[in-house]
């Protein structure tokens, strides 16, 4: 369990969603945007609630380990695949692939920008 910080307040939620928040936050903010999202937490008598936040530029979101949680830990796996399916949450960059060499297709060389092929 996570202890989420943010305009003064302390908010307690799982792990996964304090951090896809602050991936979204880091994201939005680079953006120069900001945006109103909700996540779930847990009160400290123990029930399950929502809190909503504006996260993005100018406002910080500090998560850190909830050492004093002693509870079980709620299933909010649904939220954090709801931050995650942001448009704005930073995608995992493609991987660049070495383009392999077709010897055995004489086409696979022709550049249609030159009108030609590219070796000789």
């Amino acid at each position: 369990m996570r202890c989420v910080t943010y305009a003064g307040e302390t908010v307690t939620t799982t792990d996964d969603v304090a951090e896809a928040l602050v991936q979204l936050t880091a994201s939005i903010a680079a953006d120069g945007q900001a945006e109103a999202v909700s996540i779930p937490i847990v009160t400290p008598a123990g029930d399950t609630e929502e809190a909503e936040l504006v996260i993005g530029v100018g406002n910080d979101v500090l998560s850190a380990p909830a050492d004093d949680w002693t509870g079980d830990e709620p299933d909010f796996a649904w939220a954090a695949e709801e931050l995650r399916q942001h448009k704005r949450f930073p995608q995992a960059p493609a991987i660049a692939h070495e383009q392999t060499i077709d010897t055995d297709n004489p086409d696979a060389f022709w550049d249609p920008d030159l009108d030609g092929f590219t070796r000789a």
